[in-house]
């Protein structure tokens, strides 16, 4: 192994561990001032590229990070986080041309194996890292890289599974589990400004992104099919205690209204009933109200 090639390691590591630390503080997400200071032997070394979607400092041989923009409109999906015929997540080169000096960045990264921050938009100028990922393959005549985002699935890929279907699988399962989950929870909880739409909870760990159409259903992850809410209100609209209608207003259950039970049922569910979510500012944020209506039936068919 090259010294450039352990420095860079050890710039890698280092840099993972500042960003845990600056996510310990954020709660999870990031802002490019808050991984603009990391320091690296004293000498300054940003973390995200300021334009640009690929980031290679000049201290390393490869890039460092890479960054997927967030979008309003949840009809534009990133073209750059699309999973493959085999299950892996894809980014793209930038442009067309092999050579530019980000796309080579990006194939050292590949062929030194070395990992990398993706850093996932979840409103603007704001940014779930998914860390460590990895380049596991080019494919030049898409203009792409297949990416692993851990290690279990970088390593997967190295034995001689015979079965695709079951390896395709195995790939969208950790994809969803490690990227699309907790990009969904942090962009519903940006768009809800970190507060439960019934109750105005605002403690983070206490929230969830409740599906509006479930994911065994085929619901999308994006902002327009989830709500945010704490988890007594996730598990009351999941098991149908409480229905959502298109008017955006919560009703509870008929026989859950008259029920005697205690300072808790009546201040978190009797109470609440027929009052309005409080809703994400932007309009484009806001529950599809379609799918309010298709999840409002099954309310009412389960009184």
């Amino acid at each position: 192994m090259s010294g450039a090639t352990q420095f860079d390691e050890r710039l890698r590591s280092s840099a993972f561990a500042y960003l845990r630390a600056v996510q310990l503080s954020t709660g999870g997400p990031v802002r490019y001032v808050e991984v603009a200071d990391f320091k690296f032997e004293g000498e300054r070394v940003p973390l995200m590229a300021t334009q640009q979607g690929i980031r290679k400092p000049h201290q390393l041989i490869a890039a460092l990070s890479i960054r997927t923009a967030y979008t309003a409109n949840p009809e534009r999906r990133p073209y750059d986080d699309i999973p493959g015929p085999d299950g892996l997540l894809r980014y793209k080169w930038r442009g067309e041309n092999p050579d530019h000096y980000e796309n080579r960045a990006m194939r050292e990264a590949f062929k030194h194996g070395l990992p990398l921050i993706w850093f996932q938009g979840i409103s603007s100028g704001v940014y779930l890292p998914v860390f460590p990922v990895w380049l596991v393959a080019e494919e030049r005549a898409l203009h792409q890289f297949a990416v692993a985002v851990n290690l279990d699935q970088k390593q997967e890929l190295q034995t001689s599974v015979v079965d695709l279907d079951l390896r395709r699988t195995y790939h969208e399962r950790i994809v969803k589990e490690r990227v699309h989950q907790p990009v969904f929870r942090a962009r519903v909880l940006s768009a809800y400004e970190g507060k439960c739409a019934i109750c105005r909870l605002r403690h983070a760990e206490l929230l969830d992104a409740a599906h509006i159409r479930s994911d065994a259903d085929g619901g999308a992850p994006v902002v327009t099919n989830g709500i945010s809410l704490c988890k007594i209100h996730h598990a009351a609209y999941d098991t149908n205690l409480l229905g959502i209608d298109t008017d955006y207003r919560v009703q509870m259950r008929p026989d859950l209204l008259v029920e005697t039970d205690g300072p808790t049922l009546k201040h978190t569910l009797q109470e609440l009933h027929a009052t309005k979510l409080e809703l994400p500012r932007q309009r484009a944020a806001r529950p599809d109200r379609d799918l309010l209506a298709e999840r409002f039936e099954q309310f009412e068919a389960a009184k």
